[in-house]
């Protein structure tokens, strides 16, 4: 009788330990996503010169039209037989959404580095980021789109900067990678000047 109440209390004591294990390593899991979003690939924010805020205040404003999906995060739902991502992966956020009145669970992964990437070029309000589309006007010459699908954008393929689908690869600077030519485009009094040499790497993509 006694080894049986040993033997009751020996599993729920692994059963307890297997759940606080659990717990612990997707809280680690949660917080190397989040220092991944920092990680030591840096892009340094430098002060503009004299000569170059000048410059600067002498183009047009130019505005840049971010596509979501596979290109600033991955999403799938629980009714997803092959999720894209690694088995266990925690999602950094989830939603849940109703179709056809049946709640559905949309679970979200941001790709690396794009928190940083959206407080360099985007604007903070109320604590959400926001893209002015009522800017977005005939005038093509300053209208950038950033989208890893080329049918989104092949009625205006030299406004477009191409980028790769991301799902899951951890160690993806796709957008720390973008960040020297936007820097540059807010230079020319064109994007098309620019964007229009890079038609190659759209039938790659």
């Amino acid at each position: 009788m006694l080894g049986k109440y040993f033997l009751m209390g020996l599993r729920s004591f692994v059963w307890l330990a297997v759940k606080v294990w659990s717990v612990c390593v997707e809280a680690a899991r949660r917080q190397v996503r989040a220092i991944i979003q920092y990680q030591t690939v840096r892009y340094d924010i430098l002060p503009l010169s004299p000569l170059s805020l000048v410059r600067i205040n002498q183009m047009k404003r130019k505005i840049l039209v971010l596509d979501l999906d596979e290109t600033l995060i991955h999403s799938h739902h629980d009714g997803v037989l092959k999720p894209t991502v690694r088995p266990g992966t925690p999602p950094d956020f989830m939603l849940k959404v109703l179709v056809d009145r049946h709640p559905i669970r949309f679970f979200v992964h941001k790709r690396p580095h794009v928190d940083f990437f959206l407080e360099v070029h985007c604007t903070l309000e109320l604590g959400s980021y926001v893209k002015d589309l009522a800017a977005i006007h005939s005038d093509l010459s300053s209208i950038v789109i950033l989208d890893n699908s080329p049918s989104a954008y092949r009625g205006h393929p030299d406004n477009a900067i191409p980028i790769k689908s991301w799902f899951s690869d951890p160690g993806d600077t796709a957008l720390l990678n973008l960040l020297p030519m936007l820097d540059a485009l807010r230079f020319t009094s064109d994007v098309r000047s620019v964007l229009s040499r890079n038609l190659h790497q759209h039938r790659l993509w």
